[in-house]
């Protein structure tokens, strides 16, 4: 029997994903409902029986995002911008939490973005009439070291910032609510956009590359807004939005 929701099992209560059947966990493996919907298979940790959930097949319960976007709270290190800087230990932030900042994603074919019908939906859906490309590396693109730089530089936009990547990966860094930092690595076939107001930065991971399609609503502007540019209407919009909704709500702390 297919059931349908998220799903956890044993006493622990840990959280899988959105599909199961009763007769895969197998006896003692009993099905629940949990509220949050896209937390990561921990082998384990999913109940008592360690050793049968460890080696079980769970790889269809996984969103399929996941496979090219992944996202983790970040440490306080200065070390290089491109390494992962995981904290100890590792946080990791499902897409349904970065949905909650505003931040989209889907999972898209990246090698056929020409005739992809998945993407031409999206496209006309949100309204995205602009598109070109864009590579990040020293032998691309001119002045390499400031563009970098500059990417890097903590800053908003007025509209939304939508990145397809269609070769390579990259780091896009956004703020939570309560202002701690979280590392989003876009790999290829990975869409991600980030609503109007949000502060945020960009950098190569150590692949020192990435081809992005860049999208827009109608002609581009690619003004950024160091921090701080707290008085534009796109931050006011973006804090009413997502962040003043859940300041009533208590507190999840994300400094561990």
């Amino acid at each position: 029997m297919k059931i349908g929701g998220t799903l956890c099992c044993g006493s622990r209560r840990t959280n899988h994903a959105l599909t199961a059947t009763t007769s895969f966990l197998g006896a003692g493996h009993g099905l629940c409902y949990v509220a949050s919907l896209s937390d990561r298979f921990r082998p384990g940790y999913c109940c008592d029986d360690s050793v049968y959930c460890a080696s079980a097949n769970l790889s269809f319960l996984q969103d399929e995002r996941e496979e090219v976007i992944e996202a983790w709270y970040m440490d306080d290190s200065h070390e290089d911008q491109r390494l992962p800087h995981h904290r100890e230990p590792k946080t990791f932030v499902s897409l349904d939490q970065l949905a909650e900042l505003g931040v989209l994603s889907w999972r898209l074919d990246a090698d056929n973005y020409e005739t992809d019908e998945q993407l031409k939906k999206i496209r006309e859906g949100r309204g995205y009439s602009y598109m070109d490309f864009c590579e990040v590396c020293p032998e691309k693109l001119p002045n390499y070291e400031e563009k970098i730089k500059n990417f890097f530089e903590e800053h908003l936009h007025t509209d939304e910032e939508i990145r397809y990547c269609v070769a390579g990966s990259g780091y896009f860094d956004v703020r939570d609510h309560h202002d701690s930092w979280i590392r989003v690595w876009v790999k290829k076939g990975g869409m991600i956009v980030l609503p109007a107001g949000i502060y945020h930065r960009f950098t190569l991971d150590t692949n020192n590359y990435i081809k992005a399609m860049r999208l827009f609503v109608g002609d581009p502007i690619w003004t950024p807004f160091n921090r701080p540019h707290d008085h534009l209407p796109a931050r006011k919009e973006y804090l009413e939005t997502f962040v003043q909704k859940e300041a009533a709500s208590p507190a999840v702390d994300a400094s561990a």
